[in-house]
């Protein structure tokens, strides 16, 4: 493992963004001595399944798996996010939103304790900021994070047995990351890092299907 690179995993099945989003992350700052790699995963049959190929063909300690429509603008945010998992090694997973407990229904955004921020944008020309609970220090300890955007600094196998598709992949991997023994955590943002291009998307059929998964994988974890 080469704990001097990072790499960017991003699966893509449209490729005007995935051009949009490179020329945004080539202009984040490297944290000194370090490399950075970028890997496209093209026809993935799920995310789980797309970033475990890419996380076994990388070995770069830190990995950022970010959404092919999720534009990251902070330029010094490489720089404060390894600085976190390296003054802090039981971290193993950070994002950019989450909650500290999760609700019944596994549903990490209907919480009461959600934390961080995401800029989104329905479309072009409207930008807004969705902004939870703030706090001062430089992160936050929460259960689960959102999945637009997920750092590690260790490896551990996406649940592509259990989700065959694109949703609750980044829910269940922040609770394998605390079945690990590691924390997950929040990093402050003073505003959004990241810009989301949500578009006007439907959860899908499936969507209810993979909560009922995560709840019966989960339940004990639910309940501390």
């Amino acid at each position: 493992m080469d704990n001097k690179k990072i790499c960017f995993i991003t699966c893509v099945s449209n490729e005007i963004y995935y051009k949009e989003i490179l020329l945004y992350l080539r202009h984040i700052e490297c944290p000194k001595d370090m490399s950075i790699e970028y890997i496209a995963v093209r026809g993935a049959a799920s995310l789980s399944a797309g970033y475990n190929d890419a996380m076994m063909t990388s070995n770069a300690k830190y990995k950022v798996y970010l959404h092919q429509d999720c534009f990251l603008l902070h330029k010094e945010s490489l720089r404060k996010i390894i600085k976190v998992f390296q003054d802090n090694p039981s971290i193993g997973l950070i994002g950019l939103a989450g909650c500290t407990k999760m609700p019944e229904t596994g549903v990490w955004w209907q919480s009461d304790s959600k934390i961080g921020r995401i800029y989104h944008s329905e479309v072009p020309e409207h930008i807004f900021e969705t902004r939870y609970e703030d706090f001062v220090d430089d992160f936050m300890n929460v259960q689960v994070i959102d999945g637009v955007f997920m750092a590690t600094q260790y490896d551990l196998p996406w649940r592509q047995d259990l989700f065959d598709g694109w949703h609750f992949y980044d829910v269940s991997q922040s609770l394998e990351f605390y079945r690990h023994g590691y924390g997950v955590a929040v990093i402050h943002q003073n505003s959004a890092w990241t810009v989301h291009v949500t578009g006007d998307k439907d959860l899908g059929e499936d969507y209810e299907e993979d909560r009922k998964k995560f709840l019966a994988e989960y339940k004990r974890e639910l309940t501390i």
